[in-house]
């Protein structure tokens, strides 16, 4: 059994990361919210990590940091300070992570680190200038630190298109942007949460032993294919 630590697993992606691993895994969470979830194998911190003291924690194999945003706007409406904050969300919220438990990850076994990206890294959309440069800044970071932490630790992220989460819900609130999003992902669908949670879940076990530095598109094939 493996201890795993999941940033964000009140909602979400991370809520169904959490659910599906604390059968077989010691599972540390820290949000700000309390999942509506309990299991004996489960502990849970509340708070901010942007502005509050992490936890100590003496014993841990896996980071896995869920937080994100979709904040869509024009340009324009864009101000500076929706930049910031995406990007301390996404990208310095995680850094904060890995330096507070960098050391002790080292001493785990066959340790990993999993980030999230999305999507709009790779295909550009209107609207997602604020959430696509946050997010590549993290695909950037997981090759770098891919690179540096080899062999010890491994590195990965998964970049999801559209989930069915409240973070989404403003893409997905009426039956007709529901049959308009199914129908811009070649394979005629978008994800479900526990879809992310089963990737995530084999990326940090011992199957994945060989990957490192590698973002994972679950596009529904909306990146990888022009039909």
């Amino acid at each position: 059994m493996k201890t795993i630590l999941i940033v964000g697993g009140s909602k979400g992606i991370g809520n169904a990361i959490l659910k599906n691993l604390a059968d077989s895994h010691h599972i540390i969470n820290i949000s700000r919210s309390k999942p509506d979830f309990k299991h004996d194998n489960l502990t849970h911190h509340s708070l901010d990590v942007l502005s509050e003291d992490l936890p100590e924690i003496e014993l841990l194999d896996t980071i896995i940091y869920c937080p994100g945003s979709i904040n869509l706007k024009p340009i324009k409406r864009l101000k500076v300070e929706d930049f910031k904050e995406d990007f301390n969300i996404n990208v310095i919220g995680a850094v904060k992570v890995i330096q507070q438990y960098l050391d002790v990850l080292r001493k785990g076994d066959k340790p990993s680190i999993l980030l999230f990206s999305t999507v709009a890294a790779k295909l550009g959309m209107p609207f997602h200038a604020s959430v696509a440069a946050s997010k590549s800044a993290v695909e950037g970071l997981t090759k770098s630190l891919g690179a540096e932490l080899a062999p010890s630790i491994r590195v990965n992220a998964i970049a999801p298109t559209v989930t069915d989460t409240e973070l989404a819900s403003k893409l997905l609130r009426n039956e007709k942007q529901i049959e308009n999003m199914v129908d811009r992902h070649p394979l005629k669908k978008f994800l479900q949460p526990e879809e992310v949670a089963d990737m995530a879940a084999f990326l940090i076990s011992d199957k994945a032993a060989s990957l490192s530095g590698q973002v994972f598109e679950m596009d529904c094939g909306i990146v990888s294919f022009k039909i």
